[in-house]
């Protein structure tokens, strides 16, 4: 979905609270019940989480729409399966299995077949209500480990490809010939360069990429020129 540019407001001290609970991680729950809202947010709000509840998944979308969490984190969304004017398929649909933000469905009237529908569009788990805690906080800590991940595949992403970025055109071609096999002797013959200069450019391009080996020149190089 293409969303307008969100917008910020103001972190002050006030908010250290809730900059804890995010880094435990922050669960959107979605459910028109609201007594079944507020028992959820009781109870994963004891358990240190950061909570925000939405009536229905058109509420969450409209927030979505001119709002991003204020501070990072895990994120996960536990969302009823039934909902008013768009479902929980419909919705896991719309953020397209994303794995930062992995929804859990949850429903009393669900069989079967929906379950198989929630796990084929992307759903991480799938919870019959009534949910024994034990069960939802399974479910929860399962959700905010993969978004955890993928927060930290991006990190190292984003590390991989400023490390990449910081190559002089020199280095990053040294280091493109080293990825390819080329010894030190070939890639000095084909530049016309000296050996010398060579073995300079290629430590300075292993420092700036935080490579110890060779074998690790060629991992991260390689990794770093697919991500660009």
């Amino acid at each position: 979905m293409n969303f307008p540019a969100p917008t910020r407001r103001v972190v002050t001290v006030s908010d250290e609270a809730l900059a804890e609970r995010c880094a435990k991680g922050r669960i959107v729950l979605i459910d028109d019940h609201e007594e079944v809202l507020q028992a959820l947010t009781n109870l994963l709000s004891l358990e240190g989480y950061a909570c925000d509840g939405y009536p229905s998944a058109i509420a969450y979308l409209a927030w979505l729409k001119r709002n991003e969490p204020v501070f990072p984190g895990p994120s996960c969304i536990l969302s009823d399966m039934r909902l008013p004017g768009l479902d929980g398929l419909e919705l896991l649909g719309l953020l397209g299995g994303r794995e930062d933000m992995p929804l859990i469905l949850m429903s009393g009237a669900s069989g079967i077949r929906e379950a198989v529908q929630g796990f084929r569009t992307g759903a991480v788990d799938f919870l019959v209500k009534p949910v024994e805690t034990d069960e939802l906080l399974g479910a929860v800590t399962k959700a905010l480990a993969i978004s955890a991940q993928a927060h930290d595949r991006r990190a190292r992403g984003n590390d991989i490809a400023e490390r990449l970025a910081s190559l002089t055109p020199r280095e990053e071609t040294v280091a493109a010939r080293v990825a390819q096999g080329e010894t030190n002797a070939q890639i000095a013959a084909a530049l016309c360069i000296s050996l010398r200069s060579v073995k300079r450019i290629r430590q300075s391009a292993a420092l700036k990429l935080g490579a110890t080996s060779t074998a690790e020149l060629v991992l991260k190089f390689t990794d770093g020129s697919r991500r660009l």
